[in-house]
């Protein structure tokens, strides 16, 4: 009677304080029913189960869904759709984006656009359709590239690698995060991207073969992890323990993997925060420790991790848990429960449609009942080969997708039949069109370019006349005044000198009259002597210093070009060239590359100054024309004849073409010449 009544004392003061607490709860909801910031809190706090979360997000939608539809009222419906995913409620979910999209849309607010698109690929994502998710994640990387928003596009385009690796088109998925490590490497706190980026980099390097690597990027995703910037809940440290140690359990280092597998279980408030990688990381040290034939705590270990996710109601990982069961009865010669955990993984596969799954739980039954191999591997057949074509074919999806190359299909099958064939002759013509087309161009592009050529060699013969002309002039001008320097020298200068010796003789005479005669002749003649010589000299100087004629006709296209253009054009040409001993085919080339270099600046740099130097150089004539234009990415092969006629130009002369030009900086050509083996043989 006492036991009786002491239970009925219990059973009022729970009830009690029961009642006094939901009292309160309604209470503290009516006081603060218009206060979003609380219900957003409560529908997030874990302490409430999903069912009270699930109605304080309700709440809030009902607050703000009623709101003007301002920037404030969509960032809180985001809110809204946030906590719905992370209770897993769908529904609600896609409702919710698709209001805030519509919104956005309405009041042409593309950062919430790109947002949106970005949250209905998540959804499609998890609902396993992956080419809606792909489309939708690809329409917010162009809005977010658009608009520079690196770190939502490199966030965007880790989804689009994950959905890719997990279609199997792991190249395309590296490929994918490589692009977007490119548009965050300027940011700032990106380390839960990268972080993302290094972790599937290290799946993909794994699936690959790759274990080196795989290993690598784990190692780099632990290293970006900050917890100013990564919050502590969401394990981070504890997630990459886990990768390597799975890494090294596929590669049957399974000490090493055990060793991770302990780190990750250390790792604090593990259990409570992450709880679906802490039953992960007990089932895994489970299989290492069965590897290692450590088996005092098995299969105990396999169960706890099993129980705690049936508690959870945690359904990833289950199919390996059971998996793993499976190999260790069958070790232990228990083959009826082996037999069993395999048929409920098969099982489990095929209600999830995860193929990759199936093939694992039938080669395990393969394994355990031989009589029956052949049956498990015939299905194992069919569905890998289904599987590679579902993979195939997604990837073409993800290609149509990436490269927006999808076309249009008519909801009409007679009218696409009746349409057909003149769509393709239509197309055929248009091909046939385009090949004559091309064709014609080609062939008078190929006109132009002979007919430049020839002018070019015309040019050449013309320049050559010049040259021949002005050397003979020259020759000429030069012998003659060679002439007249030595009849001055050896004549004229001679008869003089015989004459101050004859009056030098009348010195015997030593009157006053003849004295002073012969002193005035002979200062006179000293006069004219001296003025035969340095006229003597003054000739042969101008002939040693005589510019030579390349220099006048260069001279003269500089001129031309100061008088036509605007540009500022400074010249300097060495005077210690000695340009007379070149041969003609050097200077020609010489002067075309000049000729060649102006034209290219006065067409396309916009320049304000062009500098041309001509200098000698321990042994070489050097070339060097600059000028501050726009210029050009010289990387990119361009379709014109002019660099490639001033490089041919060069070859010729055996000597070296250098052309640096960069978008903004401006142009620099430079010609290298061997002097030594393009003398004139004496």
């Amino acid at each position: 009677m006492k036991n009786h009544r002491f239970i009925q004392l219990l059973f009022f003061i729970f009830l009690f304080f029961g009642c006094a607490k939901k009292e309160k709860e309604k209470n503290f909801l009516n006081t603060t029913k218009d206060s979003l910031s609380i219900y957003f809190s409560l529908a997030n706090d874990l302490n409430y189960n999903i069912e009270d979360r699930q109605m304080f997000n309700k709440k809030a939608f009902n607050v703000v869904v009623d709101q003007e539809n301002d920037s404030l009222n969509r960032v809180n419906l985001f809110r809204v759709a946030n906590r719905y995913y992370n209770i897993n409620n769908w529904n609600d979910y896609i409702k919710t984006v698709l209001l805030v999209l519509e919104k956005s849309e309405n009041a042409r607010d593309t950062i919430n656009i790109g947002k949106a698109n970005s949250y209905l690929g998540d959804y499609y994502s998890s609902q396993m359709v992956s080419d809606s998710a792909f489309q939708f994640y690809s329409t917010a990387e162009k809005i977010y590239d658009k608009l520079g928003d690196n770190i939502n596009l490199g966030k965007t385009l880790i989804n689009k690698a994950t959905l890719q690796f997990k279609a199997g088109d792991f190249y395309g998925a590296d490929n994918t995060i490589i692009k977007a490590l490119r548009k965050i490497r300027k940011e700032k706190q990106v380390n839960s991207i990268m972080y993302d980026a290094y972790n599937l980099q290290g799946l993909i390097s794994n699936e690959l073969g790759d274990f080196e690597n795989a290993i690598s990027y784990n190692n780099k995703a632990l290293s970006v992890i900050d917890d100013n910037l990564i919050p502590e809940q969401f394990q981070s440290r504890a997630t990459s323990y886990n990768n390597i140690g799975y890494l090294y359990l596929s590669s049957k280092k399974y000490q090493q993997a055990k060793e991770y597998f302990l780190m990750g279980l250390k790792q604090n408030n593990l259990k409570t925060q992450k709880p679906s990688l802490y039953v992960l990381l007990l089932d895994n040290i489970a299989y290492a420790k069965f590897k290692l034939n450590e088996t005092s705590d098995l299969p105990d270990l396999f169960f706890q991790s099993l129980k705690f996710k049936d508690s959870l109601k945690i359904t990833n990982g289950v199919f390996v848990n059971k998996i793993h069961l499976s190999e260790y009865f069958a070790s232990q010669q228990d083959t009826l429960n082996a037999l069993k955990y395999s048929n409920e993984a098969l099982f489990l596969a095929k209600s999830t449609n995860v193929s990759r799954d199936v093939l694992v739980a039938l080669k395990q039954l393969s394994i355990i009942q031989p009589k029956n191999a052949a049956v498990y591997n015939k299905e194992y057949i069919q569905i890998n080969e289904n599987l590679q074509k579902a993979e195939r074919s997604m990837g073409d999806k993800f290609s149509r997708i990436e490269y927006e190359t999808d076309q249009i299909k008519s909801q009409n099958s007679s009218l696409e039949v009746q349409n057909r064939n003149l769509v393709y002759a239509f197309s055929l013509i248009t091909i046939l069109g385009l090949f004559l087309y091309i064709i014609k161009a080609q062939k008078n592009k190929n006109r132009v370019l002979l007919y430049k050529q020839q002018q070019q060699k015309a040019n050449e013969d013309i320049y050559n006349l010049m040259i021949t002309q002005q050397n003979t002039i020259e020759t000429n001008r030069v012998e003659e005044k060679k002439r007249v320097a030595q009849e001055l020298h050896d004549g004229v200068l001679g008869r003089m000198f015989g004459v101050r010796m004859n009056l030098d003789s009348l010195n015997k005479y030593q009157d006053e009259v003849a004295v002073n005669q012969r002193s005035g002749y002979l200062s006179e003649l000293k006069n004219i002597e001296q003025d035969i010589r340095e006229i003597s000299h003054d000739l042969n100087r101008e002939k040693s210093e005589l510019i030579n004629n390349f220099v006048a006709i260069v001279d003269n296209l500089f001129e031309e070009q100061r008088k036509t253009f605007q540009s500022k054009l400074i010249s300097s040409i060495d005077s210690t060239i000695k340009w007379e001993l070149l041969e003609n085919a050097v200077k020609i080339n010489l002067y075309r590359i000049i000729q060649e270099s102006l034209q290219n600046i006065n067409k396309y740099a916009q320049a304000n100054t062009i500098k041309v130097e001509l200098k000698k150089n321990e042994g070489n004539l050097v070339l060097v024309i600059s000028d501050d234009g726009i210029g050009f990415n010289a990387k990119v092969k361009k379709k014109g004849i002019g660099i490639q006629n001033m490089r041919s130009r060069t070859k010729e002369c055996n000597g070296e073409f250098h052309i640096k030009s960069k978008k903004g900086e401006g142009t620099s050509s430079t010609v290298i010449i061997p002097i030594e083996q393009k003398l004139i043989p004496t």
